[in-house]
């Protein structure tokens, strides 16, 4: 009776928190324009969409914003996390503590710092300050995927390789980064999701430009029409698709150490 009364909790809880998302999907088939009046299946949204020259430049925004702002705070995120997992217990406890704090800081507040810190430089908000400031808010995320991977290596395997001979460089790319790679991998993951969905940071960081989410958002404030259901299902399905990988990797990775060990 417990477990049923569980599963019933959990039905609940999950139906009451994507009943709403169900609904968009459901309604951007609809050949009406008008929400909550189904009259027929229909593609119609999905093909206006993509004729949408203003939608289709955010798209092309958004992607480049956040392949290249994934690569580049994956890039550093990896050399930061070598470097904070090789100092000392005490300094490493104080430089994480301080890496935690955009993690946990509301994004409107790191959004109007970063835009404050770009006007107080002298910078044009557009797309390059929305890019500078995507990296800085993916760079924690990619530090904390990697530093686990990190403290389960073995120390003495690159100091062995050290020691036999081989350059830092050397041992670095070929002893700790092939092991590595499952948290370097999940933190690019990561970074491409978060920037990819993001409205907040980019909202106050750019002016000239506009990714998707900023588009959506002046679009539904001129009225909701039936291409935001399309274009929000795009974007829903395609982060469950990067988190479903996400778990799948970490899952495997999970059972081959466990198999390892």
């Amino acid at each position: 009776m417990k477990k049923a009364g569980r599963y019933i909790w959990l039905s609940l809880v999950l139906l009451f928190l994507y009943a709403p998302i169900l609904t968009l999907i459901i309604f951007s088939f609809n050949a009406s324009k008008t929400m909550g009046n189904w009259t027929g299946f229909s593609l119609q949204w999905y093909v206006e969409l993509f004729r949408d020259s203003t939608i289709m430049q955010s798209l092309w925004v958004t992607l480049s914003i956040a392949v290249l702002s994934a690569l580049i705070a994956t890039f550093i995120g990896t050399l930061a996390a070598i470097g904070i997992h090789s100092m000392k217990k005490r300094a490493r406890g104080v430089v994480e503590n301080i890496t935690y704090m955009p993690m946990l800081s509301s994004e409107t507040v790191i959004g109007i710092s970063m835009m404050l810190l770009f006007l107080f430089l002298g910078f044009k908000l557009g797309y390059g300050t929305m890019l500078i400031a995507h990296i800085t808010f993916n760079l924690p995320y990619v530090i904390f995927s990697v530093l686990p991977k990190l403290r389960q290596l073995p120390a003495s395997q690159y100091e062995a390789a050290v020691d036999l001979g081989a350059k830092p460089h050397y041992a670095l790319r070929k002893i700790v980064l092939p092991q590595i790679m499952p948290g370097v991998i999940t933190g690019a993951i990561f970074a491409f999701t978060l920037s990819i969905d993001d409205f907040v940071i980019s909202y106050f960081t750019s002016q000239d430009v506009s990714n998707l989410s900023m588009t959506i958002y002046s679009m539904a404030r001129r009225g909701l029409s039936p291409k935001i259901n399309a274009l929000s299902t795009i974007m829903f399905v395609s982060v469950v698709i990067l988190l479903v990988v996400v778990n799948v990797r970490s899952s495997r990775q999970a059972r081959k150490e466990n198999l390892v060990r």
